[in-house]
Formats: C-alpha cells, structure tokens, sequence
C-alpha cells in the first residue's frame, strides 16, 4: 500500500492556514457521493504527478534522484536521440518506478535470504564489458562516467535482475508443472504446421486497468515515437516493459501465430522484419512488437546458406567531378558485364584497376538486408548490380559459391516442455510482483 509522505502531508496542512477562513467551502454547489465541492475550484498549489520531484522511500530504502539521472542516462544513451525535456521527465517517471519495482525485488529476495554475491555481479558486469569493450573494463567504467551514469547504477540494475531470477527460481518454478502430454501435443502440431511462418518477436508489455487504461496507452505511443524516431527497443523494453522477458530486452523467441493472444497473432502475420507496431490492447494491458526475424517451421532457412563472394570495387579521386565519376562507374559496369566466370574477375578488374577481395565464408543473413534476396536469387558467376557512393567507392558482389542449409529438425522435447514452463513462469511473475507493489509501503518526497 503507498502512502503520502509527511512532508506533503505538512506542506498541505499549511497551505491550508493560509487560506481565508471558511473560504474553502463558501462556494460549494453540491455534494458527490456525500463529498461535498465547491463550484470554482481553486488549488492551493500545482499537484500534477508528472512534475514531481523523483525520490522515494520503499519500504525504508531511500531512492535519490541520482539514482535515477543514472539509470536515465543508460536509456538515453542507447537511444542515440534528443530527446525533448517533456519525454525526459516523462523518461524519469517510469526510471522511478522500474527502480521502485527493482528495489521490491531485491528487498523480497533478501526476505527470502536470497543473497547475490557481488563477486557475481562484479562477473556479469564483466561479461557486459566484454561485449562492448572487449576485455577493457575500465573503458566501460569511463564510458558510463561519461554519460552522465556510473558503474554502480549499472552493477544495480544487475543485481536487481540476478535477484529477481534467483527468486523466481525458488518460490515459482519449483511449481510449475507441464505434463509429457502436453509437449507431444505441441510437437505433433508443430509438425503439423511445418512450412507455415514462424516468428522472433521483440515485446513490450504494459499492464493496465480499466482505470488507468487510457494513460498506459498514451504512455505506450511515447514509447512507439521514441522507437519510431531511432530508440533502442533492447533498451526500451529493459526499462518499461513488465514482462520476465524485460530482463533479455523483450525477445520472446521463436514463436508461431498460434502461441500469441489473437490480437498479436494478427498483428505478426501482417508485419514485416524490422517493423514495429503498436500499442495493441490485449487481455490486461498494451503490447508494442517489434518482428526480429522471421521464417518457417521446421524449414531450412535460405538466409543460413554460406557464400562464397568475391567483392570487386573502385574508388574516385578526391576532387572527382559528378561527371567525371559517373563515366568511370559506366566503365566499371561494362567491365562487370564482360565478366565470364569468377576465374576471369582479376582479369577485368585489372582493366579497370579495381581491387577484388575474396571471402570464402559469408552467411547470407550477415549480410544487409537488400543485398541479401538479390544474391539469393543469383546463379554462380553472376553479380549484383553496382552500389555505393562517391565518398565511399563502387562495388559489385560476385558469387562464386553456395553451401545451403541442412533442414532442421525442430526443437526438441526438452526444449519445448521449457518454453512452456517459461511462459507459465513469466504470468506467475507477473501477478508475484503486483503483490509485492500492493503490500510496499512508499513514501514520494
């Protein structure tokens, strides 16, 4: 149960002094359910949530407002945005309340004498260095310096999520039973389905109520023109979403239309990779989706295949005119065009001076996304149409080899019955934490 601290209770009281005796209530109209309001309202002093000041105590833990410019700045920084001070302070609201719901799990956990070791923080906050800095954990010690962060707001995000999973594992998932039948009957029908499409999905999930429904979708279309405008959904759904899929950036996985509300499932079927839509109201609250990757069950993906291409590029003088380059690129096409093979490349390329680089291993889905239908559709030998610019040169790719996927044969029982046991564990988490937030006890300064 939140409470309202005291000093808003003081600040209120004396307000009150200070108004004209009798005042308050010499204008009232009428009554509202026995309340009775006065016909001009007129307050004492500006109560609008949004503006107010990001401290709180839970349950006897102070949070500061250092604590959220911190956390604030992770999400701005990997949005690589501007963003207007309106979204910021709306940003630090929910920073405030994700670090409230961070705060009750820890809190929980520790109740639980559930115990995160910080040489196990110190470890994960390592490997998170190692992905973005190599082995250099200093360079990510300043890197956060930098932004306006610090190394303890992260190793507390960490710590919050290391508790919360460790929880999860002792007080939910030793109670969460899947039966065989169940999963076979997933695997016949995943059987059934092979050859339909198949989806990777990215989610954000906001709960709501009747109540409040109409602020958590106004709330979920801030999000969609913050993501819309270039911010990083992985970050986003860190920091909003309410789903135990926050902790992995809101990836859902492989999943079929079937496996999602009928609400989604429409809105899957109809997108295309890398499109987001959104916030579609479902059961409890709004969901905004991004479609990762898509593909077929049970299928060989074509974009698994390994290429082997031969890039053969030339570059333009500094002070090249437009004239001047577009001559050479009409001379580089031809020389393309006359190409017999990818044993005669160097020899064209040699015409022209271009250089040609061989790479003997490329997957085609590492490759950009309009390259890769157009080099899926190419026989040996051929080449891609000419790309690039100016500034950075004009190349064609050349293939000169395919080595397509095997079939692949589906996950497996175990894989399965963990799917469905993630999936039961995210709703029981989900209801754990609503339970944590109704018996906290917050004071907002």
């Amino acid at each position: 149960m939140q409470t309202v601290s005291k000093q808003i209770v003081s600040a209120l009281a004396a307000a009150s002094l200070l108004a004209t005796p009798g005042a308050a209530f010499a204008q009232a109209s009428g009554t509202r359910g026995g309340i009775e309001l006065p016909s001009d309202i007129n307050l004492l002093r500006n109560n609008d949530p949004n503006v107010r000041v990001a401290t709180a105590v839970v349950n006897g833990q102070v949070i500061t407002g250092t604590d959220v410019e911190q956390r604030l700045a992770l999400i701005t920084s990997a949005s690589q945005t501007e963003f207007p001070e309106e979204e910021l302070q709306r940003l630090r609201m929910q920073v405030l309340r994700n670090l409230i719901d961070e705060t009750l799990q820890v809190q929980e956990a520790g109740a639980q004498e559930i115990v995160i070791d910080p040489a196990e923080v110190d470890q994960t906050y390592a490997r998170v260095a190692a992905q973005n800095f190599g082995q250099d954990i200093a360079a990510m010690d300043q890197y956060l310096t930098s932004i306006g962060s610090s190394v303890g707001s992260l190793k507390r995000q960490i710590q919050g999520e290391l508790a919360w999973q460790r929880l999860l594992q002792r007080n939910i998932q030793p109670f969460i039973n899947v039966s065989e039948e169940e999963v076979n009957e997933l695997l016949q029908r995943l059987e059934a389905s092979r050859g339909t499409d198949e989806y990777r999905i990215g989610e954000i999930y906001l709960s709501a109520t009747a109540e409040n429904s109409q602020a958590v979708f106004d709330n979920a279309q801030r999000i969609m023109e913050q993501l819309q405008q270039g911010g990083s959904f992985v970050g986003y759904a860190r920091q909003f979403s309410e789903a135990s899929t926050a902790a992995v950036g809101g990836d859902l996985g492989w999943i079929r239309p079937g496996q999602l509300p009928s609400e989604l499932s429409t809105a899957a079927s109809q997108m295309q990779v890398g499109q987001l839509v959104g916030p579609i109201q479902i059961p409890g609250g709004f969901s905004i989706l991004y479609l990762i990757d898509k593909r077929q069950v049970l299928m060989a993906d074509p974009r698994d295949a390994l290429l082997s291409l031969k890039q053969i590029s030339i570059g333009f003088a500094p002070d090249v005119t437009e004239e001047a380059a577009a001559a050479q690129v009409d001379q580089f096409a031809a020389a393309v065009q006359s190409i017999r093979g990818c044993g005669d490349a160097e020899r064209a390329a040699g015409e022209i001076n271009a250089e040609v680089v061989t790479n003997d291993q490329i997957a085609v889905r590492s490759l950009p996304e309009q390259l890769q239908n157009i080099l899926l559709q190419l026989q040996i030998g051929q080449t891609t149409p000419p790309f690039g610019s100016i500034d950075e040169g004009v190349r064609v790719l050349q293939l000169c080899g395919r080595d397509d996927p095997q079939a692949v044969g589906g996950p497996s029982f175990d894989e399965l019955m963990a799917q469905l046991e993630d999936e039961r564990i995210n709703k029981r988490a989900q209801r754990y934490l609503r339970d944590l937030r109704n018996d906290a006890v917050i004071d907002y300064n």
